[in-house]
């Protein structure tokens, strides 16, 4: 049974600001389930530290750091069989709300500080340092928080393998010269080729020059991070390493994501039961005080944002509720989007549903009750809402970008027998719109639009196939060490 610590900054449900922690709560239990010994690695936040205490947490460890006590505590992933080891500083972790950012908005200015102990946790834990009984071979790395423990290892020739995965390159953990001076980060990391960038000291470099394998959540992104357009300076490296960079594409929880028992929904459905989705998209009416009919009622739920395209949906929201389509919209983010939304529903209130902030209940009735569900993103590493708008029968339009062109296919290119939703390529509203219009259009031809809800339905979005893939990564990478000659 192969032993992995997945390190990672959320994990649902204890902590989450967005697919990080669903990605980290689902794999790890999904690697489980195929027979790996999985123990995640998470920051004591006070929210995590309740849970755990719930669930019978004990201390394993405890030990210096910086000048700082710190408490290792072993407990569960609650309703899983996944080890949960947190890390207890409350100095560094001990902060409601956000781990990464204060009640303004603005980023907790220890942050370096704050993942440099989090990462020295992991590197003592996987050097057996800690005393532990349990010492992985494979040590799972997610995004620039974690992304110094490949570091911290490298110079031990007994190490653990090592994975990093890259869920958004544009999150790189990037800070002052003076930040790697007071960090007390050896001078030798100081190199282009290693941890400085353009004059900086850069987190994410770490896992992306030191880790044995370099992976990101869709093959599609995988190819995109390697061009100047979406490689943020650091497609040359990502070129460099090609050969040791591979997309997996993400899965979902399909227990939690299911409309035959969601228990956020009155009424349930199936592929070979549909009627009882018209009465979600009713009581989602009903429940957001929208008009009992439209046009066709479309879904958007996520960050109010430019990279999730919220320029062009504001573009084309005033044309379609001409038409008499509605909106359910669930997010929160930049006010120079939330304002305007917030004008057209008050302009359009039988039209248009804003509700700002998120809420889990609300995300699942509007997934089930849209007919469309809008993702104009201008870059999407994998995305999850689509696959969770496919398997609940709810068409989605998408721009084909990173994941989202990896799992949804246009008719226009695919045929009605291959298709199960809409892409546009052009990045601009009026792409947007056009092919809003098209997917309109097919609503009205009941025949076609089952069909493109069955072949959704259909699909297999579960962590099986992808857990699997990480596992022959993990025996990839052990086979190597035990042979180097095979490197």
């Amino acid at each position: 049974m192969t032993r992995v610590l997945f390190a990672s900054s959320e994990v649902y449900p204890l902590i989450k600001t967005g697919g990080l922690a669903d990605v980290s709560a689902s794999l790890p239990e999904a690697l489980c389930r195929l027979g790996y010994d999985v123990h995640i690695l998470l920051p004591g936040y006070p929210a995590a530290m309740s849970a755990a205490s719930k669930a019978g947490a004990r201390p394993v460890a405890r030990f210096i750091i910086d000048g700082l006590s710190v408490s290792l505590v072993q407990s569960r992933l609650p309703g899983t069989a996944v080890t949960l080891l947190l890390v207890d500083c409350p100095p560094l972790f001990g902060r409601e709300g956000n781990p990464y950012q204060n009640e303004l908005g603005v980023d907790w200015p220890d942050n370096p500080q704050r993942f440099k102990v989090f990462a020295q946790v992991g590197a003592r834990i996987a050097l057996g340092q800690l005393k532990l009984l349990w010492v992985p071979e494979i040590v799972h790395c997610n995004d620039w928080q974690s992304a110094l423990i490949p570091v911290f290892l490298d110079d031990h020739p007994a190490r653990p393998g090592t994975v990093f995965t890259i869920h958004n390159l544009a999150y790189q953990g990037l800070f002052p010269r003076e930040t790697f001076e007071r960090l007390g980060l050896p001078e030798a990391l100081w190199r282009y080729d290693q941890l400085e960038f353009h004059g900086q000291l850069s987190f994410i470099k770490g896992g992306l020059v030191f880790s044995d394998r370099i992976t990101t959540v869709s093959p599609g992104y995988a190819e995109e991070i390697q061009t100047p357009e979406l490689g943020y300076g650091l497609d040359g490296l990502l070129r460099y390493r090609r050969p040791q960079l591979s997309g997996i594409l993400n899965g979902i929880d399909t227990r939690t994501w299911n409309p035959e028992d969601d228990r956020y929904l009155d009424a349930h459905y199936g592929p070979d039961h549909l009627r009882n989705k018209r009465l979600c998209q009713a009581r989602l009416r009903k429940a957001l005080g929208l008009a009992p009919q439209g046009a066709a009622l479309l879904g958007f739920v996520g960050r109010l944002v430019e990279q999730k395209g919220l320029d062009w949906l504001l573009s084309v929201m005033p044309p379609l509720l001409e038409r008499g389509c509605q909106f359910a919209l669930l997010g929160s983010g930049e006010s120079r989007f939330e304002q305007p939304l917030k004008e057209l529903a008050r302009k359009w209130p039988a039209q248009v549903s804003l509700t700002l902030g998120y809420d889990e209940a609300l995300a699942h009735q509007i997934t089930a009750g849209c007919d469309l569900f809008l993702m104009p993103s201008r870059f999407e590493p994998c995305g999850l809402n689509q696959m969770y708008s496919l398997r609940y029968g709810t068409v989605p339009v998408v721009h084909a970008v990173g994941g989202l062109r990896d799992t949804v296919f246009d008719p226009a290119d695919n045929g009605i027998d291959n298709a199960n939703g809409f892409c546009f390529t052009s990045p601009s509203s009026l792409s947007f719109l056009e092919t809003i219009e098209r997917a309109l259009d097919c609503h009205k031809n009941r025949k076609a639009w089952r069909r493109l809800q069955e072949n959704g339905m259909a699909g297999d979005y579960s962590w099986t196939q992808s857990a699997a893939h990480y596992g022959e990564l993990y025996q990839g990478i052990l086979a190597e060490r035990q042979n180097p000659v095979m490197q």
